[in-house]
C-alpha cells in the first residue's frame, strides 16, 4: 500500500511556509542562541521577539508562572532593540521566512521600526503587535482603540513596502470583531496573527495565599489551553470577516496535532506556538509536525487547504 504525501507546508498570502507550524513571538526567541535555535528547527518559519528601538530589560522578576492549564505572564517586552535583531538576520544564512515582531511604546516609535525593517533584506514580512497587554507604561492597548488603529494603519501604508501583518488581542463580542476586521478590510494587509494572551488574568498559590507573579500585583496575560476555545472563536469569526486575501495565522492554546487541525478548520492558514514551546523547547515543532501529519492521514486529507475554513454548524 502507497502512503499519501500529506501536504503541511502553508501559504501566507504568497509567503511560502514549508510547514504551518511556527513559534509565537515571545517565547524563546529574544538572544542569538535562541534566534538560531529556530533556524535550524523543524519550524515553518522565524518570529522575533517583539522589539522596541531600544533594548528593554522588561519587568520585575518573577513574570512567567505555569501550571497544568495554562501559564500567566507580564514580561513587559525585555528585548534587545531593533538593530541587534536585524544584525542578527544579516549574519546568518536564511532558510525560511523571517517575522520581525516588533512593538513600539507610541505611534512613532512603530513609524521609526518598520522604517528600519523595510531597509533590510532578510525580514521576510513584519509582525506589528498591536497588543500587548504586559506594559507598565501604558495601560491603554491600541488593538482596543477602532480609531486610533485606523489613522496609525492608514500612516503606515504612506510609507510601508514590506509584507505587513497585524498582532491582535482577543476580542469577545462579534460587533467588535466586525469593526476591527471592517478596518483592516480598507488595508493592504498580508495577514492578522490570533490571539495574543488574555489580558488582566490572576492566578493564586493557595499555599502561600499569594499571586504568583510580581509585576502589576499579580496581574498577566493568560495562555496555554485554557484560552484555545477564545482563540478559536476569534479565527473563525475574523474568517468570515476579513478579505479572503488575507491570511490569519492562529495563536493560543495548541499544545498537539489536533488543536493545529482545529485552528486550520476555524480559517487559520498557520499556527504559532507560545505556552507549549516555553514547557517542551525546540523539539515541540517536530512532534508537532508528525501529530498532525498523522491526524490528517487519519481524517484522509491531503493537505491543509482540504479544510481550512470549512468548520460545520448543527443543522
Amino acid at each position: 500500500m502507497i502512503m499519501k504525501k500529506i501536504d503541511i507546508s502553508s501559504n501566507i498570502n504568497g509567503i511560502k511556509l514549508p510547514l504551518c507550524i511556527m513559534n509565537a513571538s515571545g517565547v524563546l526567541c529574544s538572544t542569538d542562541k535562541e534566534l538560531s535555535n529556530l533556524l535550524h528547527s523543524f519550524s515553518g518559519g522565524v518570529v522575533t521577539k517583539s522589539c522596541t528601538y531600544k533594548p528593554r530589560k522588561g519587568n520585575v522578576l518573577p513574570r512567567y508562572f505555569e501550571w497544568s492549564r495554562g501559564s500567566i505572564n507580564s514580561m513587559g517586552l525585555p528585548n534587545f532593540g531593533i538593530n541587534f535583531y536585524l544584525n542578527f538576520l544579516e549574519r546568518k544564512k536564511i532558510n525560511k521566512p523571517i517575522f520581525l515582531s516588533i512593538s513600539g511604546l507610541s505611534a512613532k516609535e512603530n513609524y521609526f521600526l518598520i522604517q528600519k525593517a523595510n531597509e533590510s533584506s532578510k525580514v521576510t514580512a513584519i509582525e506589528l503587535n498591536l497588543s500587548c497587554p504586559n506594559l507598565l507604561e501604558k495601560e491603554d492597548m491600541l488593538g482596543y482603540d477602532f480609531d486610533k488603529v485606523s489613522n496609525f494603519i492608514e500612516n503606515i501604508f504612506k510609507f510601508n513596502n514590506k509584507p505587513l501583518g497585524i498582532k491582535l488581542p482577543p476580542y469577545f463580542q462579534d460587533a467588535h470583531i466586525k469593526n476591527i476586521a471592517l478596518i483592516l478590510n480598507q488595508f493592504p494587509i498580508f495577514f492578522i496573527t490570533c490571539i495574543n494572551s488574555l489580558p488582566n488574568g490572576l492566578f493564586i498559590d493557595v499555599n502561600k495565599e499569594s499571586v504568583v507573579i510580581r509585576p502589576k500585583k499579580g496581574f498577566g496575560g493568560i495562555g496555554g489551553s485554557i484560552i484555545k476555545p477564545f482563540a478559536l472563536a476569534n479565527i473563525h469569526k475574523f474568517y468570515t470577516y476579513l478579505r479572503k486575501d488575507i491570511s490569519i495565522i492562529g495563536c493560543g492554546g495548541i499544545s498537539s496535532g489536533k488543536d493545529i487541525f482545529e485552528h486550520i478548520l476555524c480559517g487559520a492558514s498557520a499556527v504559532q506556538i507560545g505556552t507549549q514551546f516555553m514547557k517542551e523547547g525546540i523539539s515541540v515543532f517536530e512532534r508537532l509536525k508528525k501529530e498532525l501529519t498523522l491526524f490528517l492521514e487519519k481524517k484522509n486529507y491531503s493537505s491543509i487547504n482540504s479544510f481550512k475554513g470549512k468548520l460545520k454548524n448543527i443543522q
